[in-house]
């Protein structure tokens, strides 16, 4: 066989799945960049407090806070959000007030602080125009979101205008899972909105703006500026849009992670491991002692197949223990449904490995499903689907109460 005869039985022999080429990329321009082609010329004449991470870059790479300065337009101060303003620190911690080593501008760690304490360092800084640009991933209990509340409320009481660079939502605009029940509300989900809420960052400030501030801040702010996102649709999934995946926090390292978090997210909430301190962190889910029976029991979901696999954590939950458990395989991001997965994958482990699975302690899953429907529905017995269809009610109101601030078609 020759040459060209090998590389003609090797085609064959792929599966045409294999080889088909991926979404074609839908040309997207985040809310920074249409404001970086303008040399940021709307911020001039502000004192602009800027609340970002690594994730506030243009497309090019480079993050908005060393362009604007470049382009000489210098932000007065900047706040760090959880993981920090040049994400140094791990999950849970953030990095301090400091100078930025690259740009002099005072750092002040917003990570944890009021609205009030916001507000004092806003006042301090001296700020009139607070600029927030950070992608979210689109679960309820990622917190930039709450970030971007807090500093909202912050701005309210300092009567400082308020703008968001908005950024698409990497996992859609489908809105999933329960509600937020206010009297479970905590620092990883403040206000009802659904789990998987499908909505841009843009679209949530402009309804926090018109739903909540002018309760918890006695106002609404002076100016909310939305800077949209151009050419993209709630249909859109992250691989779709043609941009460059930056890690939103440590544990976020793929696109893929995104898609599974709104579900697996849950599994902190257990003393299983959500994968942390793995190259495939939310992906992973196991504990020792679980063995093949678990990937049996859940079998396939739809858009997804799981796969019995091993892991050894090197920190997190089980740091240098082998967990058995299994591996969540995206194989269709527009089928699979990540919450009503990861209901089944807690279902079946109680029942398959109940002298394994428990929930942690503190009752830490009411705070992110947003009340305890979920773990008193478990433990009961009840199924997967009897449990994802107790939230429908709420959901359908959920879609309804965001509907007049949805940005994007």
């Amino acid at each position: 066989m020759d040459r060209r005869q090998f590389l003609a039985a090797s085609t064959l022999s792929v599966p045409l799945a294999a080889i088909r080429p991926p979404p074609q990329a839908i040309a997207v321009t985040p809310g920074a960049d249409v404001l970086a082609e303008q040399r940021w010329d709307r911020l001039r004449g502000h004192r602009v407090g800027v609340v970002s991470n690594p994730t506030g870059t243009t497309r090019d790479g480079t993050h908005i806070v060393d362009a604007m300065v470049a382009a000489g337009v210098r932000p007065v101060a900047v706040f760090g959000p959880e993981h920090g303003f040049r994400g140094t620190a791990q999950a849970g911690g953030s990095d301090g007030d400091y100078l930025d080593p690259r740009t002099g501008i005072p750092v002040y760690d917003s990570y944890g602080k009021t609205p009030q304490q916001l507000a004092g360092q806003f006042a301090k800084a001296g700020v009139d125009l607070v600029l927030f640009d950070i992608a979210d991933v689109g679960a309820r209990f990622y917190t930039y979101i709450w970030t971007m509340y807090s500093a909202m409320h912050a701005a309210a009481l300092v009567d400082a205008a308020f703008m968001v660079l908005d950024r698409p939502n990497p996992i859609g605009g489908a809105a999933a899972g329960p509600v937020l029940d206010p009297a479970f509300a905590s620092a990883v989900g403040r206000k009802p909105i659904a789990q998987q809420h499908g909505m841009t960052a843009g679209e949530l400030a402009t309804m926090f703006d018109g739903e909540y501030l002018v309760t918890d801040a006695g106002k609404r702010l002076r100016e909310l500026t939305v800077e949209h996102v151009r050419g993209w649709r709630r249909d859109r999934l992250f691989g779709e849009t043609g941009l460059t995946w930056v890690m939103p926090s440590p544990n976020m390292p793929t696109e893929t992670t995104a898609l599974v978090y709104p579900g697996t997210g849950l599994v902190e909430g257990t003393v299983l491991s959500e994968g942390r301190g793995t190259t495939r962190p939310f992906e992973l889910v196991g504990a020792p002692g679980i063995d093949w029976r678990w990937a049996e029991a859940i079998g396939a979901p739809p858009g997804a197949r799981v796969r019995e696999a091993y892991f050894q954590p090197t920190s997190g939950k089980f740091t240098g223990q082998v967990c058995g458990g299994v591996q969540l395989h995206v194989t269709d991001p527009r089928r699979f449904d990540a919450i009503g997965t990861a209901v089944a994958m807690v279902v079946a482990a109680r029942r398959v490995h109940p002298d394994v699975f428990a929930w942690r302690p503190d009752n830490y899953v009411d705070k992110l499903s947003g009340s305890d429907r979920l773990r008193q529905m478990v433990s009961a017995g009840a199924s997967a689907a009897e449990i994802t269809g107790s939230w429908e009610t709420a959901l359908s109101g959920f879609r309804e109460l965001r509907r007049p601030y949805l940005l994007y078609p």
